[in-house]
C-alpha cells in the first residue's frame, strides 16, 4: 500500500484512542505483543517467541496466535471506529497453515469492509527465524462497534 491508507479514519484522534486501547490490554501485556505499525484499517503487532507459550512439541499453541490475530483485526477495525466507541470481536475463523516456530511472530490485519455496527477484517500470523517469514495463520473477523461504557 506504499504508506497509504485506503481508508479515511472518522476519528482523527483514532492513532492516540487505539494504541490507549491496545494498552489496556493485559492480555496482549503478558503475551509481550506489541503495535508495531498502526494505519486507519490496518495494523501491525509484534510478538517474540516465548517457551512459556508453547504446546508439546515446543511450537506456540494456536491458541497464542489466535488471540494474536484477534488483536489485530480488532485494533485495524477500531482505528475506523468514531470517536466514543469500542470494539469487540463476534466471530472469526481461523486457518492454521504451519507449525508456530520461530524467533518472532508479527500478526498483520487489514479492513476488508468497514461498517457502523459490523466490521469485517483479514489478518494474516507470520513467524520469522533469521530474516525470513513464513505465513503460520490466516483469520477472517467480525467486529462490532459498541458505544463506549465507563469503567470498563
Amino acid at each position: 500500500m506504499n504508506g497509504m491508507s485506503r481508508f479515511e479514519p472518522k476519528n482523527p484522534d483514532f492513532r492516540k484512542i487505539a494504541t490507549d486501547t491496545f494498552d489496556h490490554q493485559r492480555a496482549m501485556h503478558t503475551l509481550g505483543i506489541s503495535i508495531a505499525r498502526l494505519e486507519p484499517g490496518e495494523v501491525d503487532l509484534a510478538m517474540d517467541y516465548s517457551p512459556d507459550f508453547t504446546q508439546q512439541n515446543g511450537f506456540v499453541h494456536a491458541g497464542i496466535i489466535t488471540a494474536g490475530l484477534d488483536n489485530a483485526c480488532g485494533i485495524a477495525a477500531f482505528t475506523l471506529m468514531p470517536a466514543g466507541s469500542d470494539i469487540l470481536t463476534v466471530e472469526f475463523k481461523t486457518n492454521l497453515l504451519a507449525p508456530a516456530r520461530g524467533a518472532r511472530f508479527a500478526f498483520r490485519a487489514t479492513v476488508v469492509k468497514p461498517g457502523r455496527t459490523l466490521t469485517f477484517c483479514e489478518g494474516r500470523a507470520y513467524a520469522e527465524q533469521d530474516g525470513v517469514e513464513t505465513l503460520i495463520a490466516t483469520m477472517t473477523g467480525t467486529l462490532m462497534a459498541l458505544p463506549r461504557r465507563d469503567g470498563a
